[in-house]
């Protein structure tokens, strides 16, 4: 960058050796005990781009209702039900293949306008849909669409936020995610007393009104600066960290990380450089994560897909998707009855999602998760009960009917307070900076594949072992998933995303405590990890 050099900015030296004679970046407080304010504009840029995954949330809310009309319409099956309600996380994957080669050959905000434009284009098609198999093509163009917000609503987010409030910043796609579903929930009550044959239509149609806003508004945001850096582009990329940064020490040293995870050299300070193709364009990227994959590349890798895979196996699309089934199970009767139950569990979803993202920065990614996780398996396992008991009972159970409308509530808290949001967190901030997009698509094809076999067979398997026999066996998945989580992953609060690669290398899951500890009672404000 011209003009631009790490002596002009008040940065202290490094901190002397603290463990294993490595030495670690330090920025000092702004004062006493003072914390850094959050940065108003990064968290405006989180806002924008998290506004993609509202995409999602209000085809699951939506399908959810739509589903009941849809059925006595096209007059279809149970499995053709199934299969139009999964289908999408299906077709979501040629999205999330595509959009991390996409996101590194035009940008990161260039993709989303692109993720925007094609939910656009698949929601009028399913408004206007006039037949089963019309509106399944509508849902294969919103799929793709999906597909590319999914990916890069986190990946932007994170690389766009301070260390300080990444966890903060980054947990938004999943706020967004919820507030979708809810909006999705509302839209199915509102046009419940329509028509027949325009209520279902007007619910899936009018969803194409969020993708406009979201076009439009991402056009005001920054790009990525790691995505400038990769392109060489240090001068905008200095720029755009200046502004998203809590201070210009903190702004120098991350745009010096950049640059060394980028290839280029630390003396370079031009406000334009060559860089090689097969950095700024990805190429190789593939080979490099599952050909020949270094052991932090490879830890990392199975942390992502671990994550994602649990995420969605402990059955929280079935919930969501089929909680109409689920309270008509548990004894309402009509639509109306089991519409408002179903916009409460919207309600309750959003609400603690909202309460994680206060906590992600001050608790950490680990305590949470293992917290929700552990609650998640105890609801699954009341739920199971509760139901069992409603099916094998030959008269109405009030406590087992309000048990199990409770559980439903607090299995969605449970998950809303940590599995939601810190698998997108998570995910977005462990891989490297040159395998950051197709990493994060990996993880999200796990996500919706998962997603699709679990929306595609909740209700055959439903019938085959019974609805409580069906959330026994998402219980005992979450069971596997609290150990997999306790075992493997690192804690990752308030570490740059430059230095994750260190982080996983040497990672030993009875050490993760003691980092915590260390970095919460530290004076200083950590930005870096240590560099051997």
């Amino acid at each position: 960058m011209t003009g631009f050099t790490p002596e002009n900015q008040s940065v202290p030296s490094p901190a002397p050796a603290t463990k294993h004679g490595d030495s670690t970046k330090h920025v000092p407080e702004l004062g006493p005990q003072a914390k850094p304010k959050r940065n108003k504009y990064a968290f405006a840029c989180a806002i924008l781009a998290s506004m993609t995954s509202i995409l999602l949330g209000y085809d699951i809310g939506v399908m959810s209702g739509a589903m009941i009309y849809i059925k006595r319409d096209l007059k279809i099956s149970d499995l053709q039900i199934g299969i139009l309600a999964g289908i999408l996380n299906i077709y979501s994957l040629l999205g999330s293949c595509a959009a991390g080669r996409t996101s590194d050959w035009i940008g990161r905000r260039y993709t989303i306008v692109l993720a925007g434009a094609i939910f656009f284009a698949g929601a009028l098609l399913m408004g206007f849909a006039p037949n089963y198999a019309f509106l399944m093509f509508g849902r294969f163009v919103a799929g793709i669409g999906v597909g590319y917000a999914l990916m890069i609503a986190p990946v932007y987010t994170a690389e766009v936020s301070p260390a300080s409030s990444r966890g903060f910043l980054t947990s938004f796609p999943e706020v967004f995610i919820n507030a979708g579903i809810m909006l999705g929930y509302v839209s199915n009550l509102a046009f419940s007393k329509f028509p027949l044959k325009l209520g279902w239509r007007f619910m899936l149609g009018i969803g194409a009104i969020p993708s406009v806003v979201l076009a439009i508004g991402v056009l005001a945001m920054p790009e990525s600066p790691r995505w400038l850096v990769m392109q060489g582009r240090l001068g905008e990329a200095k720029r755009v960290l200046d502004k998203t940064s809590d201070s210009p020490a903190e702004a120098s040293l991350r745009l010096e990380d950049i640059k060394e995870a980028a290839g280029i050299p630390a003396d370079c300070h031009d406000d334009v450089v060559q860089v090689s193709r097969r950095n700024s364009h990805g190429e190789g990227v593939w080979k490099e994560l599952l050909l020949r994959p270094t052991p932090a590349v490879r830890r990392v890798m199975i942390a992502a897909i671990g994550i994602h895979f649990f995420q969605q196996a402990s059955g929280i699309d079935a919930v969501v998707l089929f909680s109409p089934r689920i309270f008509k199970t548990a004894g309402l009767e009509t639509d109306h009855e089991q519409l408002l139950a179903t916009v409460a569990v919207g309600i309750v979803k959003t609400s603690f999602i909202l309460v994680a993202t206060f906590l992600l920065d001050r608790v950490g990614r680990r305590p949470l998760l293992l917290t929700s996780v552990g609650g998640m398996v105890l609801s699954l396992a009341v739920l199971g009960t509760s139901l069992t008991v409603i099916d094998q009972s030959d008269k109405k159970v009030m406590w087992a009917v309000v048990l199990s409308i409770a559980t439903v509530m607090t299995y969605v808290a449970t998950f809303s307070i940590g599995a939601g949001p810190i698998t997108w967190v998570y995910s977005s901030e462990i891989f490297p900076l040159r395998l950051r997009s197709q990493g994060s698509s990996m993880g999200v094809v796990v996500n919706r594949v998962t997603s699709g076999v679990i929306s595609m067979t909740f209700l055959p398997m439903s019938k085959g072992m019974t609805t409580g026999g069906a959330f026994y066996l998402f219980g005992g998945i979450a069971t596997v998933a609290w150990v997999f989580f306790y075992t493997f992953l690192p804690e990752t609060q308030g570490r740059m995303l430059e230095d994750m690669d260190e982080l996983f290398s040497g990672f030993r899951w009875r050490d993760s405590k003691s980092n915590n500890k260390n970095s919460s009672s530290n004076p200083e404000v950590e930005i870096g990890l240590n560099k051997q």
